[in-house]
């Protein structure tokens, strides 16, 4: 019988599908990357998912942002994200936390979770994340730097220890060693981040600053464009699928 799933299900088999279809997968930023990591799996039979973020859509989350629409703007981008699995596929299960993950965040993670996608913006916060992930046992991947770029093509899935120019994952690779640590599967791009006019990253600072998150990164504010962390997300999606059918 013809279903939403049925091309899919010619490239993956019946057992991918089921396989999806149970999984568990928890996301951890619901923004540029994010958003695009869920619709990946909502869209390929992922039918469970745990969202994590507690920023609301604002304006200029509209050039990168699948969920950010005009008529999104001021919402919980967790409440958003889960309407939009839900219009996508109806029987999906969906739990939302609308917090920001830190050391302290309780009540989130557990054994029962197939799968952790990082696509949050803060180094505390994704050593957190990784460091639980392992003590957990759980699958996890993570997004390295998508700001200050211009080419989709430049992105590489990879272990952190063998990344290079990426500014935040050479902190990441410090911070993890530290930890013990010895691998991390990461999407990371080789591109050298441009150079930003200070006048208007200062302006863009000026104006993004009501939606301040506590723990939020207190650096300039990074140039951003649709196609870019975009691409980083669908490709974070697509390793996050691969993993789960290839499990016996």
């Amino acid at each position: 019988m013809v279903n939403q799933f049925s091309r899919t299900e010619l490239l993956i088999g019946k057992d991918g599908i089921e396989k999806l279809k149970n999984s568990k997968v928890a996301i951890f930023g619901i923004g540029g990357v994010g958003s695009f990591v869920v619709e990946g799996l909502a869209r390929a039979g992922v039918g469970n998912f745990i969202l994590v973020d507690d920023d609301k859509v604002s304006l200029t989350n509209l050039n990168r942002q699948i969920i950010a629409t005009c008529e999104t703007i001021g919402e919980p981008k967790v409440e958003v994200a889960k309407k939009r699995i839900l219009d996508i596929n109806p029987k999906a299960k969906v739990e939302i936390y609308q917090e920001f993950f830190i050391p302290e965040s309780k009540e989130i993670l557990d054994n029962k979770i197939d799968y952790i996608v990082d696509s949050i913006d803060t180094v505390t916060s994704k050593i957190e994340l990784v460091v639980r992930a392992n003590k957990l046992n759980i699958p996890i991947i993570s997004c390295m730097g998508t700001g200050n770029k211009l080419d989709p093509t430049r992105f590489e899935v990879t272990d952190i220890y063998k990344t290079s120019v990426c500014p935040l994952a050479k902190v990441m690779r410090k911070e993890l060693k530290a930890r013990g640590i010895k691998e991390l599967k990461v999407v990371y791009s080789k591109e050298e981040p441009i150079k930003l006019d200070n006048n208007l990253q200062n302006e863009c600072k000026e104006e993004s600053s009501g939606n301040t998150r506590k723990g939020a990164p207190k650096a300039q504010v990074p140039g951003s464009i649709s196609f870019v962390p975009s691409v980083a997300g669908l490709i974070i999606a697509g390793e996050v699928i691969k993993d789960i059918i290839k499990r016996k």
